[in-house]
């Protein structure tokens, strides 16, 4: 895991880091996907876009296709949340595992003023909407930790393993890293 490097504000701080949980928590989850048999991982298992994959195609489009548009670019999509974009498994961990990757880069980037303004776009259905920056961006990582607990209550009904994800325990792993570099 990259060491945090100096940023601008708090909001940087704070934003980096749930962005580098982010890719860790990311990473565990599909980790213990991986292992589910097809037929469990399509399989409609109640969750709100059904199963295993739509949970995660659902991540996908908001998280990447959406909100991420709407932060990095400015575009608005027209999308629906439960779009399929990636049929194929291991190409959706790809995307998701990349994109998750795509966060920490971007909110280096901004100026520490940029976090105390306001989300300019449209809905997916295309009404305009202006929002609080900060917390709409809080919402992003609160929305993709959401999904990540009903997948792993999906694996845990299924009876396979399922990866501690607390945020708490990433900044431990990352604190007892720091210690020994």
């Amino acid at each position: 895991m990259a060491a945090l490097k100096p940023l601008l504000s708090p909001f940087h701080t704070h934003f980096y880091q749930q962005a580098r949980y982010h890719v860790w928590a990311t990473h565990r989850l599909l980790d213990a996907v991986m292992p589910v048999a097809d037929t469990d991982y399509f399989k409609n298992l109640g969750l709100f876009f059904k199963s295993i994959h739509g949970t995660l195609n659902h991540l996908l489009v908001a998280e990447h296709l959406l909100w991420y548009a709407r932060f990095s670019k400015g575009a608005s999509p027209l999308l629906g949340l439960d779009t399929e974009v990636e049929p194929n498994r291991e190409r959706l961990a790809q995307a998701l595992n990349g994109g998750s990757a795509n966060w920490e880069r971007l909110i280096a980037t901004w100026p520490a003023e940029r976090f105390d303004g306001q989300l300019d776009y449209r809905t997916m259905k295309g009404v305009p909407q202006l929002l609080p920056f900060a917390a709409t961006l809080a919402h992003v990582f609160n929305h993709a930790t959401h999904h990540r607990g009903q997948i792993t209550a999906a694996l845990t009904a299924l009876g396979q393993p399922s990866p501690e994800l607390d945020w708490v325990y990433h900044l431990q792993l990352e604190a007892a890293e720091a210690k020994k570099a």
